[in-house]
Parts: C-alpha cells; structure tokens; sequence
C-alpha cells in the first residue's frame, strides 16, 4: 500500500503512548505542507514530537520539560523536527516558510512547526534551552 506521504508515515507522528494516534489525529494540510517542506529542504526530517495525547503532554510537564497547555501538539498541527547543525536548521526553515508554515520554533536540538489556526501567524521565537 502507498504511502499518503512521499516522506512520512503517520506513525512518525504517534503520541508515545497511543499507537495509531498519528494517523487519526493529525491534521491532513499540516503533513501534507510538511511533505512539500523536506522535499525542497533535501534533508532528512526526524520527527521528535508530533501529535500528543493530553496524558503523555500532562507527564511531559510534570518531568519539568517546557510544555505549553495550549500546546498545538494536542490539535495534531505541530511537529517538532531534530536538527543536528545550523546548516540543516537553515535549510529546514527556509523549506518550511517556502510552503507556507509560518510559526516556527527553533531551539538548540529541534525546530517547532506549527499550523495553528487560533494562534498568531508569522511568527518565530527561540527557546531557551
């Protein structure tokens, strides 16, 4: 069976204590301009953190991890992507505005994305970590 994704599948995007919770929670548009996004970048994207269930993001914060309880990972439109080194941070970034994302996240070892519709559009901070 084909993958709906030329570079993804939805278990990529599994909360770590539901299985197949990628596939049926995370929002089609978001993978879909995710997709184009690591075709352009050329670069492999790791997937950290996709879809969350709200058990899994509660003992994420109570470990002292930075967690958001608004957090678009709940929604199923937001990823975090590894990055390994500033050349791969730039060509992911860049990759990802190109199809349209517009509210990015970078940190030392990871670069948030999100398509969430209730929060502020073109936007990118910087985690402290």
């Amino acid at each position: 069976m084909k993958r709906p994704y030329d570079y993804f599948k939805y278990s990529e995007f599994d909360s770590p204590d539901e299985a197949g919770s990628g596939e049926r929670n995370m929002d089609r548009e978001f993978l879909r301009l995710l997709d184009q996004a690591r075709a352009i970048s050329g670069v492999p994207f790791k997937i950290n953190s996709g879809y969350r269930t709200k058990e899994y993001h509660d003992d994420l914060t109570a470990r002292g991890l930075p967690t958001s309880p608004n957090s678009s990972h709940l929604k199923g439109c937001a990823a975090d992507i590894h990055v390994s080194n500033n050349r791969v941070r730039y060509l992911i970034v860049r990759a990802l505005m190109t199809v349209g994302l517009n509210r990015i996240g970078i940190s030392r070892t990871f670069i948030h994305v999100d398509n969430d519709t209730t929060k502020t559009e073109d936007l990118i901070w910087q985690y402290e970590n």
